[in-house]
């Protein structure tokens, strides 16, 4: 009991209006977008480098075609209980709807259909589970930015049309809601204005987003769950060898002479964005995810010689006019050693997924019935292996600390 308290007042000072708690485990159902395992995994990746003292337990549970009533994995009761249930969720996000319009004109009997079985999941959810926090989640959108659309008005008016109907199932059933499409409509808006070649690629198939895609997506349910947009903010003066702001982090042994020094240990790494996919870049760059989201902001004044080159742990970062320092710099969008550490953190995310896919959907599913006592202990394995993975990728985000250093550039 008095550890379960110390660890409530540790987690107080970060992210205590953060939605997810201690111990959660988080259950994304939907279909083939969440099966993609994209906005999935940078959910996850962002909540494990983030918050990086936080336990929570992730899993993958979208099944491509799904809809409300079910799919390719079977009816929607068994759905529930052997994909959600098993795993004892104390969080669940539901994403459905883009298969339920029929990619076809609003229809009233298509979106009864809908409802009726959008309310069917909730309240079975809610009556095995009654304490489940439930985020229900606005489809993702149908591309009808960079192409014209199919019929007037276009498919992802009736998305919409269905994103409203959940924001008000979600209201009178005290459940959550996270808004997937309109962010991502707008990046397509802008990045269709400086390069529609490039624009077309992020959603390529008009319905499955580019990975680029997935991570405005998972930006959009992680503002929905109150995420804190600092990774580090650190403000040094010069002058007085003062370190005048120092937020989620610990500034130590700040040495000025010919250079300055000083080691830095951080609560948290930012988050990985691949900036050398060109999709990648064009999506970041036509929204607000790097100001929103990945703020690690380093502000130097006072420096005496126009320009200085900044290395941290040897590493060399860039070289910055004392004006630029001054205003700050956003070291999440360098490639500074703990952007790299946050990628290995991610490409663990990944694996995990992986191993969590394959254990479900290759042994679980197919052998379970044929042989069943094998199947179940290779499924046992994996699960170790899952929680192997797990481990290591929460050691793996552990912030260390790392030396800086400015130097003036002769």
């Amino acid at each position: 009991m008095r550890f379960a308290a110390l660890l409530a007042l540790a987690l107080c000072a970060r992210g205590a209006d953060f939605y997810l708690h201690p111990n959660d485990v988080v259950v994304f159902y939907g279909d083939s977008i969440t099966d993609q395992r994209l906005y999935t995994t940078y959910v996850e990746t962002f909540v494990v480098t983030r918050y990086p003292k936080l336990p929570v337990r992730f899993v993958h549970s979208g099944w491509g075609g799904d809809r409300v009533t079910g799919g390719g994995g079977g009816p929607i009761d068994d759905r529930l209980k052997r994909d959600v249930l098993a795993y004892k969720p104390t969080v669940m996000t539901i994403m459905l709807g883009m298969n339920d319009g029929r990619y076809k004109a609003f229809d009233d009997e298509t979106f009864r259909v809908f409802t009726d079985g959008y309310e069917h999941i909730v309240k079975s959810m809610k009556d095995a589970v009654p304490n489940l926090r439930v985020t229900l989640i606005n489809p993702s959108p149908y591309d009808d930015v960079t192409r014209a659309p199919l019929f007037p008005g276009g498919y992802n008016t009736v998305l919409l049309k269905y994103g409203e109907y959940l924001r008000t199932l979600a209201e009178r059933n005290h459940l959550d809601f996270a808004d997937l499409n309109t962010r991502l409509v707008k990046t397509l808006e802008r990045a269709s204005t400086t390069d529609p070649v490039n624009a077309q690629k992020i959603v390529p198939d008009r319905v499955h987003p580019h990975r680029s895609g997935h991570l405005l997506m998972a930006a959009s349910l992680l503002e929905a769950w109150g995420a804190a947009p600092t990774v580090t903010r650190v403000e040094i003066d010069a002058p007085s060898a003062q370190v005048k702001d120092a937020v989620n982090t610990a500034v130590s042994e700040l040495e000025i002479k010919s250079s300055l020094r000083w080691t830095q240990k951080d609560d948290a790494l930012p988050m990985p964005m691949p900036m050398n996919d060109p999709l990648m870049a064009l999506a970041v760059k036509s929204s607000d995810f790097v100001d929103k989201f990945n703020r690690e902001t380093l502000r130097v004044t006072g420096l005496d010689a126009p320009t200085y080159q900044l290395t941290i742990n040897g590493r060399l970062i860039g070289a910055f006019t004392r004006e630029t320092l001054a205003s700050g710099i956003n070291l999440a969008e360098l490639d500074t050693p703990m952007m790299q550490q946050a990628g290995q953190v991610h490409d663990l995310t990944v694996k995990r997924a992986d191993i969590h896919n394959i254990r479900w959907r290759q042994v679980q599913l197919p052998l379970q019935n044929m042989l069943p006592a094998r199947a179940a202990a290779v499924a046992d394995n994996l699960d170790a292996l899952d929680n192997d993975l797990a481990a290591i990728q929460r050691a793996t985000a552990q912030p260390a600390s790392c030396l800086y250093e400015l130097t003036p550039v002769p």
